[in-house]
């Protein structure tokens, strides 16, 4: 797409200006370079589909992003930040053309301690754990994209993951703990964010600044055993899910349950997993598996797969079933599923979960992510939705929140609708502070259209 506005720009001369930097026209590469999986969505398939940029740009540094940023405001073009490109909304589509800033080759890992970790935003998050790791420590929440986001796009565009069970998400007070960013005023300039600050600029889809520096806490690292229990009866199974959150003693770090026919489409395990069972997804610490044990006897549950942390290592790793996965592998068997994002009520008897399980049965396949909120074990889904039309979509959304489930949409690109439906005031201040002219992303932000 080229909006009125952007045909203005004479990008030649714009591009002239930043000829010490990367610069990628070729259209197939601007076109991969545009896009994420929004067609994850059949909403958003056909409203992003033909969005792209008019020029990729890929600094190395601060002082480059700097260089582009002013040079952005001087010819009034868009500009929208991109990581790796794995989210599901559209977060980092352009939907008014410009420039495409790419910060794959901002990969440095500035310094690590015990504790925390300093990184520029193109850093991968794989990269970084196995460095941590050499001390001893870990990431303390990563997305099933993990072999391949970077941190910059999982704090801009993301919100939770596997971890999420011991400490919640992204938004949560001391998840990030500083970052800078580059503003695009005619002068553009660098601040750096701490503490409460840092929530400015917190999945906040790089509306309002450029991230290019971000001090991240990290976690002890323990070894890792990937387990998958199945039961008869699905809400047994997500009881189990939820006892198993609030056992405080037994270290985890992932806590997913499937209805059946969801695990079918797995192909990489379907072969362990009996035909018609619920299943918990799970990573326990291995110095934590004879209490576990016990727990899944006390359920009656059946361990069905079993890796220890070292042959966890290799192979698919089972988060890869998980979280935004899942719906990766369902469309892959049936392209006309998709997905809801959906927050439960902290309840241990999971009333509402079965109330929806047992309305929509088959047409809305339960997938529950286990998470840390306010303190307690919740439940949150992303449920298989067997697509029919928008009319019928938009009926499920209106049923679950009629009933007390939040539903934030994956099948909007707007900031606001698909997350917690209230305008941020600090994040829109904030943007008119540090991107006056609105060139940031623009077209995301509902606050700042509607200002």
């Amino acid at each position: 797409m080229t909006t009125t506005k952007t045909k203005q720009i004479n990008w030649n001369a714009l591009a002239s200006e930043l000829t010490n930097i990367e610069i990628i026209t070729e259209p197939n590469q601007v076109t991969k370079l545009s896009l994420d999986y929004y067609h994850f969505s059949p909403i958003l398939q056909s409203q992003l589909k033909d969005k792209k940029a008019n020029l990729i740009v890929r600094p190395t540094n601060e002082a480059e992003v700097l260089q582009i940023a002013k040079t952005c405001v001087k010819y009034q073009a868009p500009l929208t930040v991109r990581g790796a490109g794995t989210g599901n909304y559209g977060q980092c589509i352009p939907l008014e053309g410009g420039v495409v800033l790419d910060t794959t080759k901002m990969n440095n890992i500035n310094w690590i301690k015990p504790g925390l970790s300093c990184v520029e935003p193109g850093v991968k998050l794989i990269a970084l754990d196995k460095k941590t790791r050499e001390i001893g420590w870990e990431i303390r929440m990563f997305p099933s994209t993990y072999r391949t986001a970077t941190i910059g796009g999982f704090i801009g565009g993301g919100s939770s993951g596997i971890g999420s069970i011991n400490y919640g998400g992204l938004r949560d007070r001391g998840n990030v703990s500083a970052v800078r960013v580059v503003t695009m005023e005619d002068e553009p300039r660098v601040i750096e964010l701490r503490g409460d600050d840092v929530q400015k600029v917190n999945h906040a889809y790089g509306t309002n600044g450029i991230i290019t520096q971000l001090e991240i806490p990290l976690a002890p690292t323990y070894p890792w055993a990937e387990l998958i229990v199945t039961f008869d009866d699905f809400m047994t199974c997500a009881k189990f899910a939820q006892a198993l959150g609030d056992s405080d003693g037994i270290v985890k770090k992932l806590i997913t349950v499937f209805a059946w026919p969801i695990p079918s489409f797995f192909a990489g395990v379907k072969s362990s997993i009996p035909e018609g069972k619920h299943c918990a997804f799970l990573m326990v610490s291995e110095y934590s598996l004879a209490s576990f044990q016990d727990l899944v006897k006390e359920f009656k549950g059946e361990i069905c797969y079993k890796k220890t942390a070292q042959e966890a290592s290799k192979g698919t790793p089972i988060y890869e079933f998980t979280w935004n996965h899942t719906t990766l592998h369902a469309r892959s068997v049936d392209t006309n599923l998709t997905y809801l994002q959906s927050g439960f009520p902290s309840d241990r008897n999971l009333a509402l979960v079965e109330k929806m399980y047992r309305h929509f049965g088959d047409e809305v396949i339960m997938h529950l992510e286990f998470m840390r909120m306010d303190g307690q074990t919740t439940p949150v889904g992303l449920q298989i939705v067997r697509y029919t039309s928008e009319e019928r979509l938009n009926e499920i959304i209106e049923y679950h929140e009629k009933n007390g489930v939040n539903i934030f949409n994956p099948h909007t690109y707007i900031l606001e609708d698909g997350g917690m439906k209230t305008t941020d005031f600090e994040q829109l201040e904030f943007k008119k502070k540090v991107d006056p002219y609105g060139l940031l992303n623009p077209g995301k932000m509902k606050a700042w259209l509607e200002r």
